[in-house]
């Protein structure tokens, strides 16, 4: 006697959750030009590395001597796989059964994932194409009841993110709890023309009176990348994988490990010989930022977050010498590079990000200023501002900047941490105070302008003494400055820094949890 019936069963309950929604909505979600759950697991984790858990869970059909009929799988597959040879939890929606619906599935199948990966503390990639958090309508009638909300493991899903990195892809349509899983975590991504994200669909919008609007319009992926509801968007399901494993590969498994070093052969000592001309003698000529990023950092390890949105503010992470660090810089092409309340928010996310993973922080400075003016006013810039140097000061790791031009106002005090010394250099364009001569010779002369029978000849006077003294040389006499250095030797000497400060970073759990 042996046990291979039972295996038999096992392995044909297996066939029925491989078969997912069965042959025609798999045909109909490749039409769509979506992969299946299954395919999606497969391109993201390493080969045969997927180990699934509750893979027979569903809702069975059987005949009138208990033989099984038909298994309908649950639509949320998850288990323990690899990416890059690091662990990690894996966790879908499969949109081909019940179009991913929560009342499709076993809510504990999901809990169990979300529990799972904090207590295992690995990262949690979740591939999302669900429609909502409930069920549907018809579900009132299947329970015989309707439900108060509530979001059972939702202080899982939220503490997870100060133990180990989330990553989320919107691959579909997804609305409700599914969006809001989406954007509770550390890295987002979306497909433009194939998945789109909302608060409601179509159908709640219309009868709420608030028009008819496809679920394009609603949810399509320009407006998310550009309202900062989801990081980045790409052209492909497979460009989402490729950026999900970029994004891991620069932080640690969790917060009791060191992000791991990736050593690309690019020489510490490189001296680019560019960076001695790339910012013009003229204050008000642009250049472009990411020029001097792609000098500085590694070669090719600069990884982009929030390009859409927050745009006068450049943010991501890179190498240095192999060691992975936060970057920010401000970019003149998008409002000289004045702080504006989007970008001072896109900027609070990777501040926080780098104190929970414990990342150095290096910023490449270049800032007039938050922005000025009503519509700025409106946005409440000084509001969010503040917390981006609130969030500054709570870093919990070493933080370096360059001053490669401007550092005006309170937005340019973030040359340095409050509260504690960093690390400084200025370029020899660095140019700085309270507020531009440019935009404050008319304020701060007013009387001596209107009393002068040469106004515009004193404004030139004025201004010519102010400029000998706006050199950056004649702060470094005070030791307001404590290095100008050769632009070509940034580099080296942020290899340097980065080298030096790794001994100084404390790993766990930071002193606040991060915030989606």
């Amino acid at each position: 006697m042996t046990w291979e019936p039972e295996l038999e069963e096992l392995r044909r309950r297996e066939a029925f959750a491989e078969a997912l929604g069965g042959p025609e909505k798999v045909e109909r979600q490749h039409h769509y030009g979506k992969l299946t759950i299954r395919e999606r697991i497969a391109a993201v984790a390493d080969d045969g590395s997927f180990h699934e858990i509750g893979k027979t869970a569903g809702v069975a059909e059987y005949d009138d001597d208990g033989n099984l009929v038909h298994l309908t799988p649950s639509n949320f597959l998850f288990g323990v796989a690899r990416i890059d040879g690091r662990p990690v939890m894996l966790s879908g929606d499969d949109f081909t059964v019940r179009g991913g619906s929560a009342d499709a599935t076993f809510p504990e199948k999901r809990n169990t994932a979300e529990k799972m990966a904090a207590e295992l503390r690995l990262p949690h990639v979740r591939l999302v194409d669900g429609m909502g958090g409930g069920g549907s309508v018809k579900t009132i009638e299947t329970a015989g009841r309707t439900y108060i909300p509530q979001l059972s493991g939702w202080e899982t899903i939220v503490g997870h993110l100060g133990i180990a990195p989330s990553v989320a892809l919107a691959l579909g349509s997804v609305a409700g709890i599914g969006a809001a899983r989406v954007a509770t975590s550390h890295y987002s991504v979306i497909v433009r023309e194939t998945a789109q994200m909302m608060i409601a669909g179509p159908a709640l919008v219309e009868q709420a009176s608030l028009g008819g609007h496809a679920k394009e319009e609603l949810g399509h992926a320009d407006i998310h990348t550009s309202n900062g509801a989801i990081d980045d968007a790409v052209d492909t399901e497979a460009e989402a994988f490729e950026r999900a494993t970029q994004f891991l590969s620069y932080l640690p498994t969790n917060v009791d490990e060191h992000a791991p070093r990736v050593m690309t052969g690019d020489d510490p000592a490189r001296r680019e010989e560019s960076l001695i001309s790339v910012v013009p003698h003229e204050p008000r000529r642009v250049y472009k930022m990411r020029k001097i990023i792609n000098a500085v950092f590694d070669q090719d390890s600069f990884f982009e977050i929030g390009k859409g949105w927050g745009r006068s503010i450049i943010t991501g992470l890179a190498r240095l010498d192999g060691h992975p660090v936060a970057v920010f810089a401000e970019d003149s092409y998008i409002y000289g590079g004045a702080w504006t309340s989007d970008g001072c928010r896109k900027l609070i996310r990777l501040l926080d990000l780098a104190s929970t993973f414990h990342l150095p922080v290096v910023h490449l400075e270049d800032c007039p200023g938050f922005l000025i003016g009503k519509e700025s006013e409106e946005d409440a810039t000084i509001r969010y501002g503040s917390q981006v140097l609130a969030a500054l000061g709570q870093l919990t790791t070493p933080f370096a900047c360059v001053v490669v031009r401007k550092a005006f106002g309170v937005a340019g005090a973030a040359n340095n941490k409050p509260g504690a010394k960093s690390f400084r250099y200025a370029w020899p364009s660095g140019d700085w105070g309270s507020l531009p001569i440019e935009g404050g010779i008319e304020v701060a002369y007013k009387q001596d302008l209107a009393d002068s029978d040469d106004p515009d000849g004193l404004l030139d006077d004025i201004r010519d003494r102010l400029n000998r003294l706006r050199s950056p040389h004649r702060s470094a006499e005070f030791f307001e400055i404590e290095e100008i250095i050769d632009p070509r030797d940034t580099r080296p000497l942020l290899c340097e820094w980065v080298d030096l400060v790794q001994r100084s970073i404390s790993l766990g759990p930071s002193s606040f949890s991060y915030r989606p």
